[in-house]
C-alpha cells in the first residue's frame, strides 16, 4: 500500500497544473477590483477609531452604564480609597491638633458666629420675613464679615437664612455625629441596589442628614419625605438643600403627621421606603395603620421597606401574631441587618420587610 501511494502521487506532481495567459489576466483583474471595493467600505466604515475603543474600554472600567451613557456614582469608599486617604495624612507629616482658633481673618467659635448674626440694630430698612421676626433689620453687629448697609442691604440676599441654621446648630440634633447620615445612605441604597431613576420615601426626614445623599443620588423629584417638626422643615428648605446646590433635584417634602400620605399621590410606586429612629417613638397602632397605607405604594417583590433601631410595634404581639399581621397587609419578614460607620465606631440595626402581593 505504500508503494502504491508513492507511485500514485509522484504521476499526480509530474502532470503539474497548466495556466493559460488570458486566465492569468483575468485572475488578476478580479483581485484588483475585490481590493478596490475593500479599501472604499474600510474607507467609509463608521467603526470606533482606536482612541474611541480606548475611551470606551476606560469608561466600562470606570462603571459606565451601556444603556445609561453615564457614569453611575461609587456609592461606598473602597479599601483601596481609605489606604489612599491615610496615605495623604502620612505623606503631608499630618497629626490631629487641638481644636482651638487660628489666628487668621476673625476666627470664630459657632457660638461667636450665631452672637455676630444676633447683633442687629432695628429700622434700617432690611425686612427678613421669618428670620427676626417682622421687625427691619441691619447688620451692624457683623463682627469682621463684609455686609451691605442701609438701601443696599436688601438688594443683595436672595434667600436670607436664620443665624441659628447658619452656625449649623441643628446639625446637633441627633444622637449621633451628622457624618453618619452618609452611612444609612450607603447601607440602605446598596442593600437595595438602588439607581438613579428609582423612587424613595423617607418617614420623618428630619433636617435631612441622610435625605440629603439621596437627594444628589436620584433623578429631580424622586425623593419624598414626610416630616411633622417645623424647624428641621426649615433647616432643610433654607439651609441644606440651597447651602448644597440642591435646589434644582425639586425634593417633595411635606409636613404632616399620622402617616398620613395622600400629599404624596395615588400613582407613585417606591423602590425603597425607609424610617430612621420614627417607629420606636410612635404608638403601634399608628405605626401599623401607616404600614397599611405604604403597602400598595411599595413595588411589589422588588420594593424594601427598611425600619431602624427596633420593630417593637411588631415584636410586642408575639411572633406568630406579628407573621400574621404582617402576611394580612401583604407584607413579609426579610431580615435583621446591621452596618458599620465609616468615621466612628458606630454600628446601627435596620430590620428589613417586602410586599408580597402585586
Amino acid at each position: 500500500m505504500a508503494l502504491l501511494s508513492s507511485s500514485s502521487s509522484s504521476s499526480s506532481s509530474a502532470k503539474g497544473i497548466v495556466v493559460t495567459v488570458p486566465v492569468l489576466v483575468l485572475l488578476l483583474s478580479a483581485s484588483a477590483i475585490f481590493i478596490f471595493f475593500l479599501l472604499s467600505s474600510l474607507s467609509s466604515c463608521s467603526c470606533p477609531s482606536p482612541s474611541a475603543i480606548t475611551t470606551m474600554n476606560a469608561a466600562v472600567a470606570g462603571g459606565e452604564g451601556e444603556a445609561s451613557g453615564r457614569v453611575e456614582e461609587r456609592l461606598s469608599p473602597t479599601i483601596e480609597d481609605v489606604e489612599w486617604v491615610k496615605d495623604q495624612i502620612r505623606i503631608n507629616g499630618l497629626h490631629m491638633q487641638d481644636n482651638v482658633l487660628r489666628k487668621g481673618i476673625n476666627p470664630r467659635t459657632r457660638a461667636q458666629q450665631l452672637e455676630d448674626l444676633r447683633k442687629v440694630v432695628r429700622n434700617c430698612g432690611i425686612n427678613l420675613p421669618g428670620v427676626c421676626g417682622s421687625g427691619l433689620v441691619s447688620f451692624d453687629g457683623y463682627k469682621g464679615i463684609s455686609h451691605y448697609e442701609g438701601d443696599e442691604a436688601n438688594n443683595h440676599t436672595a434667600l436670607p437664612c436664620p443665624g441659628e441654621l447658619l452656625v449649623e446648630q441643628h446639625h446637633s440634633n441627633y444622637g449621633e455625629p451628622w457624618a453618619g447620615g452618609r452611612d444609612v445612605f450607603e447601607f440602605l441604597a446598596e442593600s437595595t441596589h438602588l439607581t438613579p431613576d428609582a423612587r424613595v420615601l423617607e418617614i420623618g426626614c428630619g433636617t435631612l442628614r441622610v435625605g440629603l445623599h439621596f437627594i444628589r443620588y436620584l433623578k429631580p423629584g424622586h425623593f419624598h419625605c414626610l416630616e411633622r417638626d417645623e424647624l428641621s422643615l426649615m433647616a432643610a428648605f433654607r439651609y441644606e438643600l440651597p447651602s448644597q446646590g440642591l435646589l434644582h433635584k425639586r425634593p417633595l417634602i411635606v409636613k404632616g403627621e399620622d402617616m398620613d400620605f395622600s400629599r404624596f399621590g395615588s400613582g407613585v410606586v417606591y423602590d425603597l421606603i425607609y424610617a430612621s429612629a420614627v417607629f420606636l417613638h410612635m404608638p403601634d397602632k399608628l405605626v401599623w395603620a401607616g404600614l397599611e397605607r405604604l403597602v400598595d405604594k411599595l413595588k411589589p417583590y422588588d420594593g424594601r421597606i427598611f425600619v431602624s433601631h427596633n420593630i417593637k410595634f411588631c415584636s410586642r404581639l408575639g411572633g406568630e401574631e406579628c407573621t400574621k399581621r404582617l402576611t394580612s397587609l401583604g407584607l413579609e419578614y426579610i431580615g435583621k441587618h446591621t452596618h458599620d460607620s465609616l468615621l466612628f465606631n458606630h454600628y446601627e440595626i435596620w430590620f428589613e420587610f417586602r410586599r408580597t402581593k402585586a
